[in-house]
């Protein structure tokens, strides 16, 4: 243990975040407003510290503190550190989910509409979450027919009258702007409607329809008045199709309810916007059976609303979080005007919080079992592997798995897939394309692929250092706990002999199949372990040689398939590396190509009527 009398003189008394480590894992992450009194606190008697808090401190081997200037930019930074390393100690937001959003580009000249699943700060205007993706589309689909905006990626001005108009210009769903067609005012018009309409101003946007309906009546443009008649309407049922609509004034806010049990905690959000319930939806919270009501909420606050593009008005929740001035602050930041966090004690919105808590209850009792099971499937399965490979002190959380797959030694390709607590993690997954090996030699393959992985991580590694940078900024610096080869004895030997030639030591196993090329057992350490009675470790086992097998003979095909088009481009008369590329790129398979007109192959970038002629004859002839 580290001499904490000596550690705690050098912390100054200013607001910060405070990190517990033991060995490079982050045990816990928090903030102060004064680091030197809070830290110190963990230190001092036992006597009112709960079990969880006794047994982190036992584990902590040295901390780090950064300073800040406020206790804003404390809880700012603190969330983002929960966020980027996950401490065991910390109660975590269990949300893997990444909600739909729509999207308006409002900084361009001409503004577009689009469906996304990231929010970047790229100075776009967001909607949502929304919690169905479903809505999601029959709003798109509802604003392409109100209002025709563009939907391509040409830059506008500067590229007006450049090339020709698209499809949609031609078949009335553009107004084309990239042609001059439309006058950036009038395109203006329709932006604002569009945005009106996702703020749930429907009102506002069915008084405008009605007036344009009614002056092209007195104009005796009678066509064009029942379009908009019939978009009126269509706003009119988006409206309609609202599920619930309470008596208060129509503003935005949230409803947070919660309910616990064990060591989970399941919070309720109702999604109010415009007076009306669009939507709810329940978050999962880890290590939540000791955390008090109000500082649960308050963590729910400060992990969800960090991460969200909207920000409601109001709050309402069933207790008020310990720091509420604090995160009311924090929220109206975000938003960029007042944002209240109230408990209400009757009227309409006391009857929407309990109808929150109820729900929280309900959904937690609902999936309290499946919660278990899951549990049991992911990190039960990573404990019992463990000890089935004798781990129990220091146990698996990080598992990374190779295979290699070709067609009869050409296009030879390696997959790396990675689980984490018995997930797979699909961000860190990496394919690799052969380049050394000619021929069907896997085990060779496989040695070329370790090499280059842990070439990459150790030069990352690094790298990083002598910047004094966080090493998690590498694509390759995170090192497995355990390595997965897809087979037995030879492929294990290959793994520890590439891993003893760039120096690491990192314990390998080998996923052993039977006659009928199913998971038979474990290679490790010159034996072959059984299974026995550890279900749940078979099983991940099995996920992971699936996992590692399908991501491989994916990259495969698709080199295959690319291999194929490439092969039947290269025949085409006028068509060069550049516009293979070009048509590739923009209609993404062959028979996209070959089914294509002339007028949709000239939409690819540097395609002339001339080129995309001599694709289509080509195509047409053939067949």
């Amino acid at each position: 243990m580290f001499d904490i009398k000596e550690e705690l003189k050098k912390i100054p008394h200013r607001p910060g975040v405070y990190l517990m480590h033991e060995g490079d894992l982050i045990l816990y992450v928090g903030k102060a407003v004064d680091l030197h009194n809070r830290v110190r606190q963990y230190f001092q008697s036992s006597r009112g510290k709960t079990a969880k808090i006794l047994q982190m401190v036992s584990r902590v081997e040295y901390f780090e503190y950064i300073v800040t200037d406020s206790e804003m930019e404390a809880l700012i930074l603190e969330n983002n550190l929960i966020k980027k390393h996950h401490p065991p100690y910390n109660t975590l937001l269990k949300d893997d989910k990444q909600y739909p959003y729509i999207k308006v580009t409002v900084a361009e000249a001409f503004p577009r509409i689009q469906k996304t699943r990231k929010i970047l700060r790229d100075k776009a205007r967001y909607f949502g979450p929304y919690t169905s993706v479903l809505a999601v589309n029959e709003t798109m689909e509802l604003m392409e027919k109100l209002w025709p905006l563009r939907t391509c990626n040409r830059s506008l001005p500067r590229d007006i009258g450049k090339e020709r108009p698209c499809l949609n210009y031609h078949i009335g769903k553009c107004k084309g702007p990239c042609n001059g067609s439309i006058s950036q005012e009038d395109y203006k018009v329709m932006v604002d409607q569009a945005i009106s309409l996702l703020s749930g101003h429907h009102q506002d946007v069915i008084r405008d329809l009605k007036k344009q309906m009614l002056l092209a009546s007195e104009k005796l443009e009678f066509e064009q008045a029942a379009v908009l008649r019939d978009k009126m309407k269509a706003v009119e049922f988006l409206s309609q199709s609202q599920k619930i609509e309470h008596a208060a004034q129509e503003e935005d806010r949230d409803i947070i309810g919660v309910a616990k049990e064990d060591d989970n905690a399941l919070i309720q959000v109702f999604f109010i916007r415009g007076g009306k319930l669009i939507g709810r939806e329940h978050f999962l919270m880890e290590k939540a059976s000791l955390v008090p009501e109000g500082e649960l909420i308050g963590i729910f606050i400060q992990q969800f609303y960090s991460g969200t593009a909207f920000i409601p008005k109001e709050l309402l929740v069933q207790s008020l979080p310990p720091e509420h001035a604090l995160l009311n602050d924090f929220l109206s930041s975000r938003r960029g005007s007042s944002v209240t966090i109230s408990v209400p004690q009757r009227g309409e919105k006391a009857k929407l919080l309990s109808l929150a808590s109820k729900n929280a209850a309900l959904t937690l009792s609902q999936f309290g079992s499946r919660l278990k099971s899951e549990e049991k499937r992911t990190k039960g399965a990573m404990q019992q592997l463990s000890g089935l490979l004798g781990f129990e002190e220091y146990p698996l959380s990080r598992v990374e798995a190779y295979d290699i797959s070709n067609t009869f030694g050409s296009l030879s390709v390696g997959s790396m897939v990675v689980f984490e607590d018995g997930k797979p993690k699909n961000s860190d997954y990496r394919k690799f394309r052969i380049e050394t090996v000619e021929g069907a030699n896997d085990y060779a393959s496989m040695a070329e692929v370790l090499r280059r992985r842990f070439t990459h991580a150790i030069q990352e590694i690094r790298q990083l250092s002598s910047e004094g940078k966080d090493l998690s900024q590498g694509a390759f610096t995170k090192l497995p706990d355990l390595l997965l080869m897809d087979g037995g004895r030879g492929q294990v030997n290959i793994a520890l002999d590439v891993l003893k030639e760039v120096g690491l030591d990192i314990p390998v196993a080998g996923m052993v199949k039977d006659d009928h090329h199913r998971t038979r057992g474990l290679y490790f350490e010159n034996k072959e372990i059984d299974f026995g009675q550890n279900r749940e470790a078979f099983l991940l086992i099995t996920r992971i040689q699936d996992e590692a097998h399908r991501f491989a003979i994916t990259y495969h095909r698709k080199l295959r398939g690319d291999a194929q088009i490439k092969s039947s481009l290269e025949s085409i008369p006028g068509i060069g590396p550049a516009r293979r590329k070009a048509l590739l790129t923009h209609f993404a398979s062959l028979e996209a190509i070959k089914e294509a007109s002339v007028e949709a192959l000239m939409e690819a970038p540097n395609m002339n009527e001339k080129a995309a002629k001599s694709v289509f004859d080509f195509f047409h002839q053939e067949k």
